[in-house]
């Protein structure tokens, strides 16, 4: 029995390992940058909303502190009823950027985010160069904009997005939440390192910066129209066709509040995570297997060998798997700048490895299934 789940987690570990190691020479996070005339006009934002009264209020908010490099905010609004509406209408008379837009009913083969994104980058000026996509429950720091421009035009990317700095409050989420990001860690490396094939390329539709000339090229966010992982299946699609993009750190610049508590997360991130609408179906069993081998087993792997007959093979296997463990606990090192307001909940942040058998649970279990209702919506 040790020397099968040796031979079937060894090739995992070796993964493993080589897509953590680059991340110790890894991009520094982006850095707010300042305004220069060159960058007059130059963005218009799309917000895509539904029912987001209790999130847009911060994230019009950061967008507004943002300088002259945003020509206009596009909030696309999908027929709110909790007040969103209205909360743009009156934003708009504090600033003429705001256009408050109502997209068409979602055809049948269509996800809503993907519809409202396409509606708003159509509607968006054509004197406007680059389109940027936030999520309503974003909340843009001062100069996040200059410095996504400053990075885009000096090396010449196509496409940027940026994984964000995280705010928790509750119990649950400060348990749950960093095994199920672990997740996406230990299968995609670290953020601002290029991945060697399309099909590994990593995104965070919440901050998206997209240069005008690939969306008319691309037909807009056509190729992503069914996914609920519309972000990374339409930045992969990009990819393939030689387009350069980046995922990077975004921590200094962006921040978003997700989901409410344990059940929230577990329900709305989770279901997303396993990415099988970009995903083969061959590289999503892969990364069941994977992340079985270095994240969701090895706790209860280095408990079992305990209680096994005392010889090498077995020996090995308790000694594989606790490094696994420490490791584990030492990635939560690497990722603490990620997670802001820190508060009296925030201890459990540090035994959230203990969370990990739930997380990769998780991610098998949405792999099974298609979501019947998104955001307020049903399919």
């Amino acid at each position: 029995m040790g020397l099968m789940l040796l031979l079937l987690q060894l090739p995992a570990v070796a993964l493993l390992l080589a897509r953590l190691l680059p991340g110790i020479q890894r991009p520094a996070p982006l850095l707010p940058a300042s305004e220069t005339p060159a960058y007059l006009g130059q963005v218009s934002v799309v917000i895509p909303t539904l029912n987001e009264v209790q999130r847009l209020g911060g994230c019009l908010a950061g967008v507004q502190r943002q300088g002259y490099s945003v020509r206009e905010i596009l909030v696309v609004d999908s027929h709110s009823q909790d007040g969103t509406r209205e909360l743009v209408a009156a934003q708009q008379t504090h600033d003429p950027r705001i256009r408050l837009l109502s997209d068409p009913p979602l055809p049948a083969d269509w996800v809503g985010r993907p519809w409202a994104l396409d509606w708003g980058w159509r509607q968006s000026s054509p004197a406007s160069t680059w389109i940027l996509n936030l999520d309503a429950d974003t909340r843009p720091q001062m100069g996040l904009v200059p410095a996504l421009l400053q990075l885009a035009i000096q090396e010449n990317y196509d496409v940027i997005t940026l994984s964000p700095q995280f705010i928790l409050k509750y119990p649950g989420e400060w348990w749950l939440q960093p095994a199920l990001l672990m997740t996406l860690i230990y299968r995609f490396g670290a953020t601002g390192l290029n991945p060697s094939a399309p099909a590994r390329v990593m995104a965070n539709g919440q901050c998206c910066l997209v240069r005008r000339a690939v969306l008319e090229k691309m037909q807009g966010y056509e190729t992503a129209k069914s996914s609920f992982c519309d972000d990374v299946t339409w930045v992969r699609n990009v990819a393939k066709q030689g387009y350069k993009v980046g995922f990077l750190d975004g921590s200094r610049v962006l921040q978003v509040r997700m989901y409410e508590g344990f059940w929230e997360t577990w329900r709305e991130w989770g279901r997303s995570l396993d990415l099988k609408d970009a995903t083969s179906i061959a590289q999503l069993w892969g990364d069941h297997w994977f992340l079985l081998s270095v994240q969701g087993l090895p706790i209860w792997l280095c408990l079992t060998s305990l209680f096994l007959p005392t010889n090498p093979v077995n020996k090995t296997l308790f000694w594989v798997n606790l490094c696994l463990i420490f490791i584990r606990w030492g990635m939560l090192l690497a990722i603490r700048p990620v997670y802001a307001g820190w508060n009296q909940n925030s201890w459990l942040f540090w035994l959230s490895p203990l969370a990990d058998s739930l997380a990769v649970l998780r991610i098998i279990l949405s792999s099974l299934t298609r979501p019947k209702t998104w955001r307020g919506r049903y399919y």
